[in-house]
């Protein structure tokens, strides 16, 4: 049986859970590492000690033939030599190809955001010119995520989202946006709502496509575990929100 491990700091990694799970049959082990969220505000030295940390752990526990980092700042911030390793980032050339206005946004981590190593990763896929991108710290969104407002709280959430991006989505031209953090795609229908002129890419949709082509033959049943670091069932009760019924086991340690 294909074992495929998931991980991120937090609620975020469920957008990647959902679709592989219905796609992807395989053991599915998903990690929230709470006890360190958010991964975006740590600094870079710290964040490595934690995924090295992390993946050794997750590999000694369940032996996996596959470990996602289902979170965009360690995925941009390291370069993963590991074979097993499938990391998220964000889907730039989808998002350069059905651009009209040839402005990009790009939502991300505040770590991701102060860093170098998006502008890198941009200027390593050698786009024209005349293509811009507007790297957006959208740290208060992936909140409305983790504290799970977008569900209990509708209006302060659409008020947030509104504050943080309608002048910089109208006055730069924006009309492709990519949600360069796990936790985005929960707010997609907020988005969609709110910016009828925009699209926004869910990097998922690359996570799926990767894994479809290392299984191709892929037999394996379906399985699905929750681990998180915390110890609070107020995850518990966010994962039900949500629609996951699993019952997690809470306070594992690596």
């Amino acid at each position: 049986m294909t074992k495929i491990v998931v991980f991120d700091s937090g609620m975020g990694s469920l957008s990647i859970i959902k679709p592989l799970r219905k796609l992807i049959p395989s053991e599915i082990i998903y990690f929230a590492d709470q006890d360190n969220y958010p991964y975006g505000k740590k600094s870079k030295s710290e964040l490595k000690k934690i995924i090295n940390k992390t993946i050794q752990g997750l590999e000694r526990k369940f032996s996996p033939d596959f470990i996602i980092i289902a979170s965009n700042t360690p995925s941009l911030l390291f370069n993963w030599e590991n074979q097993k390793i499938i990391t998220v980032k964000p889907p730039l050339v989808k998002a350069v190809k059905i651009s009209k206005s040839k402005n990009i946004g790009i939502l991300t981590t505040e770590n991701i955001a102060k860093s170098n190593e998006l502008l890198n990763y941009i200027k390593k896929q050698k786009f024209s010119k005349d293509i811009r991108f507007h790297i957006i710290n959208a740290s208060l969104l992936v909140d409305l995520v983790e504290q799970c407002i977008f569900l209990s709280d509708p209006k302060i959430c659409k008020k947030i989202i509104k504050k943080e991006l309608n002048s910089l989505i109208f006055k730069n031209k924006i009309d492709v946006i990519t949600l360069s953090s796990t936790h985005l795609p929960f707010l997609k229908s907020y988005l969609i709502n709110e910016f009828k002129d925009v699209q926004f890419l869910d990097p998922a949709e690359d996570i799926i496509l990767k894994l479809q082509s290392k299984l191709s033959d892929n037999k394996s049943k379906k399985t699905f575990r929750i681990f998180t670091s915390d110890n609070s069932e107020k995850f518990r009760i966010n994962l039900k929100k949500i629609g996951i019924k699993h019952k997690p086991t809470l306070n594992f340690k690596l």
